[in-house]
């Protein structure tokens, strides 16, 4: 897995992945940041997100449970001294379907929290991490 990185001006970089896609991101105003790119460290909490939920889908479809949506939200504390690190994550996982089993849902967080999620485990190991989830039922 490759991805490259390439200044642009300011605070500004291009960031494009082995795959080739690319994302804008930009640093704080107060380093010369325009706010044209989501900022590094966001970056990280999507990228956690986006993992976690990954999971989580394709985890219920393999159970076969009636899964439409999957949206997360995550929270971070950073510490307030540099190096700034993240010290908590908090992940809330919205799972919509037409009868959904908890049980399945709750099996699917644990889940990606504790053997499939790549980002979110090696992160565990600087952050404490919980997760969360409710379910929507569009029935």
């Amino acid at each position: 897995m490759q991805a490259r990185v390439q200044w642009h001006e300011n605070a500004v970089f291009i960031a494009e992945s082995g795959s080739g896609h690319a994302i804008v991101v930009d640093g704080p105003a107060e380093i010369g940041g325009r706010n044209l790119g989501v900022r590094p460290m966001e970056l990280m909490l999507m990228s956690v997100g986006s993992c976690s939920a990954v999971d989580i889908v394709q985890i219920l479809k393999k159970a076969r449970q009636p899964v439409s949506g999957c949206e997360v939200k995550v929270d971070g504390e950073r510490a307030e001294t540099d190096p700034k690190v993240f010290t908590k994550i908090h992940l809330h996982f919205i799972v919509s379907g037409v009868g959904l089993s908890d049980n399945h849902v709750k099996r699917a967080v644990q889940l990606s929290a504790e053997k499939y999620c790549s980002a979110s485990i090696m992160l565990s190991k600087a952050a404490e991490i919980t997760h969360g989830y409710e379910i929507h039922d569009e029935a």
